[in-house]
């Protein structure tokens, strides 16, 4: 399969390739449980994603920089009022552009070859990804719209976590740095150039340590055959029972103790 920019994002391309998305999908982060069963629903085109308010904003300021930002206004006329006014989370956005541009610091990061696309077969699998901003022998950068920048996540076996390893975007790193050294034969440093939707946006251009990025390319290894085992049928999924995709579909068997309503605490 050829892939454009048009049919990246296709169920075709997502049955062919594994991407960092639909890996996170399977797999989960650090702060997010990962559902077998709704990644191979949306798969199947038996399931979609919701569309969240905070991931169109990001999505909203990823157009703009990639310069799509009249075809994501057409292709969501919900973001709009019925006067034709772009509503007040969307302004926002609008905000976080503007906080971006007056940087130069962070604007010299976003002046790359914009929405790069490579494919390379790692571990055993097809992959493809989509770089926000890629400096051919030089950098990868990848542009985040987070709540907060400097939030600290707690998880009990981990303690706090920043938004980076929270969110599993070292995982993101590891796999662009690997894919572009396949077809470049260059190691590449990764960065994100990230923004927050807070009041008075906070910026900051983070480089992920190349020790995360490693440790998080050993954990993806580890779990790559299994999950083009499910792509191909030969496991049933296993459900997580959390996700919307689960909670849609549950079906009662049996009781439960009140103190398993918990069990992830």
């Amino acid at each position: 399969m050829n892939l454009t920019a048009e049919n990246y994002f296709s169920k075709e391309a997502d049955r062919e390739y594994l991407s960092v998305s639909q890996y996170k999908k399977f797999m989960g982060t650090l702060g997010r449980v990962g559902c077998e069963a709704e990644a191979l629903a949306c798969l199947n085109g038996e399931w979609e994603m919701k569309k969240t308010t905070s991931l169109m904003v990001g999505s909203y300021v990823d157009a703009h920089f990639e310069g799509t930002l009249d075809l994501f206004k057409a292709q969501n006329p919900d973001i709009f009022t019925k006067q034709g006014a772009l509503k007040a989370e969307y302004r926002r956005a609008e905000e976080v552009i503007n906080r971006i541009e007056r940087d130069e610091y962070f604007m010299r990061h976003m002046a790359g070859e914009k929405q790069v696309i490579m494919t390379g077969e790692l571990f055993g699998a097809k992959w493809k990804i989509k770089m926000d901003s890629y400096f051919p022998d030089v950098l990868i950068v990848d542009l985040k719209c987070m709540k907060n920048l400097r939030e600290a996540n707690f998880l009990k076996d981990f303690g706090y976590l920043d938004f980076i390893r929270y969110w599993g975007y070292d995982i993101q790193g590891a796999v662009y740095q690997k894919i572009v050294e396949i077809n470049t034969g260059k190691k590449l440093p990764f960065k994100i150039a990230a923004a927050s939707k807070e009041e008075y946006p906070d910026i900051e251009v983070i480089q992920v340590e190349q020790a995360l990025m490693d440790e998080a390319l050993s954990e993806v290894e580890k779990n790559v055959s299994h999950i083009l085992a499910l792509k191909n049928g030969e496991y049933e999924p296993v459900r997580c029972e959390r996700c919307d995709y689960c909670k849609h579909t549950k079906v009662l068997t049996h009781s439960i103790w009140s103190s398993e309503l918990l069990v992830d605490v």
